[in-house]
């Protein structure tokens, strides 16, 4: 199950991350320069309505996935990871920089950290644990087929801090980073993708220096999509690999391509797909188009129901001594409480918030 929620959600991730290709060489090169928000927005509806275009750039993406994954581990993904990881966070305080000293701090800062729980509902908290699911690996076969190759002996509680803390931290230097500007000029924080595609780059059009600020921007977004999309297709590849003895180039690119062609389908609900519903007699899936319905069906669905069977799996079935043993450099009540947690709580709140999430959809 773990596979498939990390196969489909590549399938589409990646005609996003062509987005985002597309978008550094469109700010880079200056197609934005002198356009206004009426043109911003043009230049974004003609882009999705284009299918050949997004199939080249979702194309461009796939392909460099494939390529460093070919690499291997080593010389592929950890080499990348090891330029990326610095590279982004160097690029990523730029802009926060920038963004704290020309924007509109203070609602930037109201919007993005004060709490509102009248908007939290179950549907909106299905989301935020799918969300939650799919940045840390929980649920996804990617933390299995990573994991394998961890050296024994390695602190599994270290790594999962160092894991959780690094996304706390990037997600709030993107606030940062974000919000502040979106206030200054006066746009609409909420636009969801659009917000990206076609509210940043307006602001990148009306602001000084806005072609180089625009170009790091969209380059941050690059090296933050490469490391789910690398880890992402890892599970499959390990899989041909072991069970059908491909080469890890063979494997590797079998396995982009079958995320490329099941990506068309996802790309194409922008254009020449968009009122088609293939799924219209399932209430749920009445309004959705195909990537609606694989968007909805991993993130909701299939990430979900991993993570609850992950822990009644390590909570019930693999023995507490195992889990203690990974857990060695922690304490007799740690221990305990960790399984507990998984034995107990961490079964029972996912699978409220999953069911109280389906019936409001």
């Amino acid at each position: 199950m773990g596979t498939v929620a990390t196969f489909l959600i590549m399938a589409y991730y990646s005609v996003i991350a062509g987005w985002v290709l597309a978008y550094t060489w469109k700010v880079g090169s200056g197609q934005l320069g002198g356009l206004d928000r009426p043109g911003v927005a043009g230049l974004w509806r003609e882009f999705l309505a284009d299918p050949w275009q997004l199939g080249a750039w979702h194309f461009g993406f796939v392909a460099l996935v494939a390529v460093i994954s070919a690499r291997g581990l080593q010389g592929g993904i950890e080499a990348a990871n090891k330029v990326r990881a610095p590279t982004l966070l160097v690029l990523l305080l730029i802009l926060v920089a920038y963004s704290l000293s020309t924007g509109d701090v203070a609602r930037g800062l109201a919007f993005a950290f004060a709490p509102n729980f009248a908007a939290i509902t179950p549907q909106v908290a299905l989301a935020a644990v799918g969300q939650a699911f799919f940045a840390t690996g929980v649920g996804m076969a990617m933390m299995m087929a990573l994991g394998s190759y961890v050296q024994t002996g390695t602190s599994v509680v270290r790594c999962a801090l160092i894991i959780v803390g690094s996304i706390l931290l990037v997600s709030m230097l993107a606030a940062l980073m974000i919000f502040p500007l979106v206030f200054a000029y006066g746009l609409n924080p909420a636009e969801g993708t659009e917000l990206v595609f076609r509210v940043l780059p307006t602001v990148f059009a009306e602001m000084p220096g806005g072609r180089f600020i625009g170009t790091l921007f969209f380059l941050l977004l690059i090296f933050a999509a490469l490391t789910p999309s690398l880890a992402g297709i890892e599970p499959v590849v390990a899989w041909l690999q072991q069970r059908w003895g491909f080469s890890r180039s063979a494997a590797s690119f079998t396995t982009a391509g079958a995320c490329w062609f099941v990506g068309i389908g996802a790309m194409l609900s922008f254009n020449l797909w968009s009122a088609w519903h293939p799924l219209a007699a399932i209430p749920v899936f009445r309004n959705a188009t195909f990537f609606g319905i694989l968007d909805y069906v991993a993130t909701n669905v299939l990430l979900v129901v991993g993570a609850l069977l992950t822990s009644i799996f390590v909570g019930w079935l693999i023995g507490r001594d195992i889990v203690a043993g990974q857990l060695a450099e922690t304490t007799p009540f740690s221990r305990r409480m960790v399984v507990w947690l998984l034995r107990y709580l961490c079964p029972v709140a996912i699978l409220a918030v999953m069911l109280a999430g389906w019936r409001d959809n």
